[in-house]
């Protein structure tokens, strides 16, 4: 089992999970992170970290559509271990919907 990182985190990029995951599978892309699946050792300590709860374990239903796009991005963006500040209007956008057809960016981000 793996945890998920799924459409809640587009645009808004909450970093409080990476500074807690002891293996550091986080990958950071220009609007998301991602989790690396086989990197990922099922510890659960980011999930409760995310403050908008865009974590969830892949036995969740609503992990089953981003697995693939976890494991796609997190082999294209760099690494991230440290918390950075949440993106600009992060807050406002925590409940958008359709934010994988309207948001997504496949642009990395910065990394460590």
């Amino acid at each position: 089992m793996t945890f998920v990182v799924t459409d809640v985190c587009i645009a808004c990029k909450y970093t409080d999970c990476v500074e807690v995951c002891p293996v550091d599978c986080f990958y950071e892309g220009e609007n998301m992170l991602v989790i690396h699946p086989d990197e990922c050792i099922d510890c659960g300590v980011c999930e409760p970290e995310c403050p908008i709860e865009a974590i969830v374990p892949d036995i969740d239903p609503r992990a089953e559509k981003f697995l693939a796009l976890n494991r796609e991005y997190s082999g294209k963006w760099p690494v991230i271990t440290k918390v950075k500040p949440a993106l600009p209007g992060a807050e406002s956008m925590k409940d958008k919907k359709n934010k994988l057809e309207e948001d997504f960016s496949p642009n990395p981000g910065t990394g460590d």
